[in-house]
């Protein structure tokens, strides 16, 4: 579905890294994928590569159990890049010798290359990079040359040019390597051949001929929650396929305020998609009644939402897919570098376990895009910009946001302090800044003075924090005057809270979330 021409495939080796090698490659605009050391040279040629890169990694080439690919991949005359454990791997199954360093480097060193034609080509002759290693390549293989030396690393970059093989003991893909991002381009273009013409673009048209080719004359099914991925999906799908799409968007009571009338403003009224709107505000109250365990609210309301999505979908009448807005994070995570079984569905998505209950075929047309690239494509679609740049919203909603039991009073409450925080973020033109920002009303009741008046109201907590992919996170440092605005206005505008908290936790060791 990439729409562009032959990929460049990163094999992972365990790396931290190795999805930022795949995005660098996307950045030079050709498509990369990436899959585990341990494909077979028949798979792998399958996916007919224009290049492979042999990712870094936590392990030695020296150790027993080191994790080697079947060296057949080295005679399929495809071009090679070998990045720190992937260059010491290079060296070592070719024939060359690799020893442990007098004492593991890490951190910035200064790379002397010899090759300003070719692999190294526009980078500056002396120029900083980014090491991460405790043993190195000492003696080459057959065919190869040093084109790159640091004051502690002798073969910092290694090249067999005739074979189109390279390897660099450094990390170009990190920004602490300035010139890294050239150096991938040099082997994406000028020795993989790609001619760079992988865009949203070109994503587009191939990702739409792909759904009408897949779906045929069949119908699909959708949950729409209001998130960027689910409403890209339906705009992409309602693309190709028209009214033979039909989402469902289930208010659960959970959700922020004014965003049920948005998501049919924007999807029935400016998309034109057949949507149906499914109340269930009453229904997730009751169920929720008397329950204050974190993990029995996300349990109640994903079971009833399932429960009434696989309601609406009986009545839609007969539907051949099911679609969901699996991006490539999720595939990538689901395949370990050792190459462990692949889950199809995330057992943590909204519509989890419906597929194999409903007998229907998966279409997940953003399941080779990463979130970034997710955005890019909702922007080329036409989708509003506050639903493009939203931030992660959990799956149950104001529900766990809601610490301690969730009534109806609490939550309209919550969603008034939750409009006012999120409104002042986007005054103050901080909104894209932040990866997440969100307000919990607390189990708490404090003792305050409004007006003349003594009150005895409940507490809330602000939260919001910078990350890249939200398996690590660290608190916005907000100017006091922003706080100041909020925590005034929610005391002045909002019946119930009368003081208000900036939660300041990064995670670790706490979580996003509260619940």
């Amino acid at each position: 579905m990439h729409g562009a021409e032959r990929p460049v495939v990163v094999l992972d080796f365990g790396a931290q890294y190795s999805k930022l090698i795949a995005r660098r490659v996307r950045e030079a605009r050709a498509f990369s994928l990436i899959v585990p050391y341990s494909i077979s040279p028949d798979e792998l040629k399958a996916l007919d590569p224009a290049g492979v890169i042999l990712s870094g990694g936590p392990a030695s080439v020296l150790a027993p159990d080191a994790p080697m690919p079947d060296p057949a991949i080295f005679d399929l005359g495809i071009p090679i890049l070998g990045i720190c454990y992937g260059c010491q791997l290079l060296a070592h199954q070719l024939g060359g010798r690799v020893e442990p360093c007098g004492k593991r480097e890490y951190g910035v060193a200064h790379l002397e290359h010899r090759d300003s034609r070719g692999f190294f080509q526009g980078v500056a002759e002396f120029t900083q990079v980014w090491m991460s290693h405790g043993d190195a390549v000492a003696a080459l293989p057959e065919e190869f040359e040093t084109i790159g030396s640091t004051e502690n690393c002798p073969h910092a970059a290694i090249a067999a040019p005739a074979r189109r093989f390279y390897g660099v003991q450094f990390h170009p893909e990190v920004v602490h390597t300035p010139q890294g991002d050239r150096i991938l381009s040099n082997f994406v273009h000028t020795v993989c051949g790609c001619a760079g013409d992988w865009t949203m673009g070109s994503f587009l048209e191939a990702a739409t001929e792909e759904i009408r080719q897949k779906v045929g004359e069949g119908r699909v099914l959708l949950g729409l929650s209001g998130g960027v991925d689910s409403s890209v999906a339906a705009v992409l799908i309602h693309r190709a396929i028209g009214d033979r799409l039909t989402c469902v968007f289930v208010n659960n009571g959970l959700l922020r305020k004014g965003e049920p009338e948005r998501v049919q403003q924007v999807f029935r009224d400016n998309f034109q998609i057949n949507l149906r709107y499914v109340d269930a505000e009453d229904r997730f109250l009751e169920r929720l009644a008397g329950i204050s365990d974190p993990e029995a609210k996300r349990k109640a309301i994903g079971n009833l939402f399932i429960e009434i999505f696989d309601e609406e979908a009986q009545s839609v009448g007969e539907i051949d897919f099911l679609a969901q807005g699996t991006l490539y994070p999720d595939v990538v995570e689901s395949v370990s570098a050792t190459g462990g079984p692949s889950v199809t569905i995330k057992s943590h998505h909204n519509v989890g376990g419906l597929p194999e209950k409903m007998n229907l075929a998966l279409l997940e047309p953003l399941r080779e895009l990463f979130k970034d690239e997710v955005r890019a494509l909702g922007a080329e679609l036409g989708l509003p910009e506050d639903i493009v740049w939203r931030h992660p919203f959990p799956g149950p909603g104001l529900g766990v946001r809601c610490v301690g039991a969730v009534t109806k009073e609490r939550l309209d409450t919550l969603r008034e302090a939750d409009a006012i925080y999120i409104e002042e973020i986007r005054r103050a033109g901080l909104y894209r800044e932040i990866w997440q920002a969100l307000v919990c009303l607390l189990p708490v009741r404090s003792v305050g003075v409004q007006g003349d008046e003594r009150t005895y109201e409940e507490v809330c907590s602000l939260r919001a924090v910078t990350s890249e992919d939200a398996m690590t996170a660290d608190w916005y440092r907000f100017s006091p005057d922003v706080l100041q605005r909020v925590a005034s206005r929610i005391c002045n505008e909002v019946k119930g809270i009368n003081r208000v908290l900036y939660d300041v936790t990064s995670k670790p060791p706490g979580t996003i979330e509260w619940e």
